[in-house]
């Protein structure tokens, strides 16, 4: 009874060794594509009146929640089942992807002002984007933890994968909570300094800066994802590796590239006749 309950702690410890390794080597391999998520749910997270920062970025997280909760066990069983099934996946994603960073590209050249009534409707857009986006994300995180570990066991491999989803909506939501209250931090460092001290003038800093670090994130979150896309896209698809290959692009900007004529072509196919419809709607 006792040599088993040993027996019993040696199988836990050895699995929590082979978690440990194995987590690091994943962790790693994602923090790539965790950095393009902070970016761009830091960009989708911003741009809203200081009393309504946490209550959308709380929505967005308690999404990203949902999605780690349908990506993970979907992923894993695909993985073991059908995973030829996981490519074509990733390439929709990727579409997704491209067709948001275009938009956003489109956006910054052809800016636009909207009403009122259109802006409290974006917000509602806005939180349903970012978990769109968060889930083609969170899938692209969990392929990568998944590859990282697909020689060992699968409760390792469940183990792993679930403790990286868990830990990225955490940490990347975590951070971009941060961020968006940054000028709150500020006003509350300079409160209680005198005017002339580095105190005052490090937390007024902070809050001026905040405008300037939203836009960059906004634009850095933007090619984020063309990024992100266009790594899918030549990873998966030999023609375009090819292309980038022999017209010896460097390889960040063929990734952008492409995702770019990609979203493009997207964009005519979803928003043009959208638009029309509008126009014809306009006349009658």
């Amino acid at each position: 009874m006792a040599s088993g309950f040993f027996a019993l702690l040696d199988d836990i410890a050895m699995l929590m060794d082979d978690v440990s390794a194995s987590a690091k080597v994943a962790a790693k391999n994602t923090a790539g594509v965790l950095g393009d998520d902070l970016a761009v749910n830091a960009a989708k997270a911003s741009n809203f009146h200081a009393s309504r920062e946490l209550p959308v970025l709380w929505a967005i997280t308690k999404g990203s929640l949902l999605n780690k909760v349908i990506i993970v066990p979907l992923l894993l069983l695909l993985n073991y089942y059908q995973p030829k099934l996981i490519v074509p996946i990733l390439i929709l994603g990727a579409l997704f992807l491209s067709y948001e960073g275009a938009h956003g590209v489109w956006g910054y050249l052809f800016p636009h002002e909207g009403d009122k009534e259109q802006r409290v409707i974006s917000e509602k857009e806005k939180i349903k984007s970012a978990i769109i986006t968060d889930f083609i994300l969170s899938i692209e995180i969990v392929l990568i933890a998944l590859a990282s570990v697909r020689e060992l066991d699968t409760l390792v491999q469940v183990v792993i994968v679930s403790l990286i989803a868990v830990v990225a909506t955490i940490g990347v939501y975590g951070l971009v909570a941060l961020l968006v209250r940054l000028d709150d931090m500020g006003y509350a460092i300079a409160r209680s300094a005198k005017e002339e001290s580095f105190q005052y003038k490090f937390g007024m800093w902070l809050v001026n800066a905040l405008p300037f670090i939203v836009k960059v994130l906004g634009i850095v979150g933007v090619f984020a994802m063309l990024l992100v896309a266009g790594g899918i896209f030549m990873h998966n698809i030999d023609v375009l590796h090819e292309i980038a290959h022999q017209s010896q692009i460097p390889q960040l900007m063929a990734e952008v590239i492409f995702a770019l004529l990609i979203g493009g072509v997207v964009m005519l196919l979803v928003d043009a006749p959208r638009a029309l419809i509008r126009y014809f709607k306009e006349k009658r």
